[in-house]
């Protein structure tokens, strides 16, 4: 994943430089998410790695597709990805141009990993420290994970905070070890 994520980045990097300045970060947004739920259609996914389809028919179909959607800067990130063999990796291009958006915003997403479903108050008030650390307001999702056996994991782009108890034995363990 992390190789994709390198791969993709300059690509969403490059859209999200273009999209501010052109003032339309939502129509590529928009337009981003999109390709990315295309390109991960059972159908076309197969149809875009199938050696035996010319880069030509790939353009022409997934530009025919997604018409209504495109701008000409769009058409023209289509044509780069199929030039470079990386239709694959749309789905991270979106990912990290959502990141670079909601950023640019002054927005970042957090999601809070927990063992058991916390009380409103105890996310409210995770989530007011957590804008006060990153100085930033916070958009955050609560995921249940019965695997992290109790405390919490918390990851905010590219900051993690774990204070699981199932961190914690790991980290026991391995002290005991050496």
């Amino acid at each position: 994943m992390a190789e994709i994520s390198t791969i993709a980045r300059p690509y969403a990097v490059a859209a999200f430089n273009l999209a501010k300045e052109k003032k339309s970060l939502t129509e590529w947004s928009e337009m981003l998410e999109f390709l990315a739920q295309v390109s991960l259609d059972e159908r076309m996914h197969a149809f875009i790695n199938d050696s035996k389809v010319s880069d030509e028919d790939r353009e022409k179909t997934l530009i025919k597709i997604a018409e209504k959607k495109l701008n000409a800067y769009g058409e023209n990130l289509i044509k780069l990805l199929i030039e470079y063999k990386r239709l694959n990796v749309l789905p991270q291009i979106s990912e990290l141009f959502e990141t670079l958006k909601a950023t640019d915003e002054g927005t970042l997403d957090a999601e809070i990993i927990v063992a058991s479903k916390p009380t409103d108050k105890e996310v409210d008030t995770l989530v007011k420290s957590l804008e006060k650390k990153f100085n930033k307001k916070i958009d955050a999702k609560v995921t249940i994970d019965e695997a992290i056996i109790g405390g919490i994991k918390v990851i905010v782009g590219d900051t993690v905070i774990d204070a699981s108890v199932r961190e914690q034995l790991q980290n026991l363990a391995y002290a005991l070890k050496s």
